[in-house]
């Protein structure tokens, strides 16, 4: 077994320390929404997985003097604001603090260094509690080892997306860290509008963009297991039930997306090489099912194009 991709938590092991760890990246999504410039397929509203934990990008401070990232520190297990001019909040996170008393001294900590009419929408999103973050005292479990774990699987599923995204030649996201749904994903465009929804379900590109989107996430209470997924947008028919490679990726009806287990990959030789492996076997058949230009498929394999 490959030492540096060990079996990861199954959700409900750790499921209390999952959950408020997620509401803790919701304050920071709220942030860059508040604070950034909007950009399309809310770009803006992304974080990025950095090598201390969630961070966002630096956003533009009220009072103009400068910029500051706002991060959730996994090593050290501190909330951070630092400002581009040095200047540095911490807020620690205990195992028995809530999310509400965190989101609190977080706010004040981004209020005290430039923004301090700064407000946010503090409602959750895409999870199945609705107490506000700032309210929240429900969510006040954090093990320091659990999510030591959960950082390893998540720096090692970072990288892999890395290195599907790198030799497209389309359009493409950087690896986003995304707050709501608590997962990382590469969002890969064929550079044409989406036709209508045919239903209601609307992904992250709002809607107007043709993608096929690969990712990874830890689990949550539908699905108990950590996996790399990927899924497009429009679902064409055709797309699912397709035997991807290698054999151990599924398509998961009730999810709508093709699965590949983290831990089915752990006991692997080269585990990292497989997680790619699925990711460009899946954006191959979404390319195919979907009638893109053949070449934007064969430039995410490495291929170089032809010579004019």
């Amino acid at each position: 077994m490959s030492t540096d991709w060990q079996p990861t938590l199954p959700y409900e092991s750790w499921s209390a320390t999952c959950d408020t760890l997620h509401a803790h990246t919701q304050v920071l999504g709220k942030l860059a929404v508040v604070m950034a410039p909007p950009e399309p397929q809310l770009q803006h509203a992304a974080l990025r997985l950095s090598a201390r934990g969630w961070e966002t990008l630096p956003l533009p401070v009220q009072d103009g003097s400068g910029a500051l990232v706002v991060a959730l520190d996994l090593r050290t297990h501190e909330a951070a604001a630092e400002h581009s001019d040095g200047r540095v909040r911490r807020v620690e996170l205990l195992p028995n603090r809530p999310v509400g008393e965190v989101t609190a001294d977080v706010l004040d900590a981004v209020r005290e260094l430039g923004s301090p009419a700064l407000e946010i929408d503090p409602t959750p999103q895409e999870v199945p509690w609705s107490v506000p973050l700032d309210e929240d005292h429900e969510h006040a479990t954090y093990d320091p080892d659990q999510v030591s774990s959960y950082f390893a699987a998540a720096t090692r599923a970072a990288l892999v997306l890395a290195a599907f995204r790198a030799p497209y030649r389309g359009r493409s996201t950087p690896v986003n860290a995304w707050w709501g749904s608590f997962d990382l994903a590469v969002g890969l465009y064929s550079g044409s509008p989406a036709d209508p929804p045919a239903n209601d379900f609307i992904p992250r590109n709002s809607g107007d963009a043709e993608q096929v989107e690969v990712g990874w996430w830890p689990g949550d209470a539908r699905f108990g297991n950590a996996a790399f997924f990927a899924f497009a947008y429009p679902v064409r028919e055709g797309f699912g039930g397709a035997a991807l490679s290698p054999e151990i990726a599924r398509w998961d009806e009730s999810l709508g997306e093709y699965l590949l287990e983290w831990n089915d990959l752990s006991s692997s030789p080269d585990p990292h090489a497989l997680a790619v492996e699925f990711s460009r076997s899946a954006f191959r058949h979404a390319c195919a099912v979907c009638n893109w230009d053949p070449a934007l498929p064969a430039s995410a394999d490495g291929t170089p194009p032809p010579v004019v």
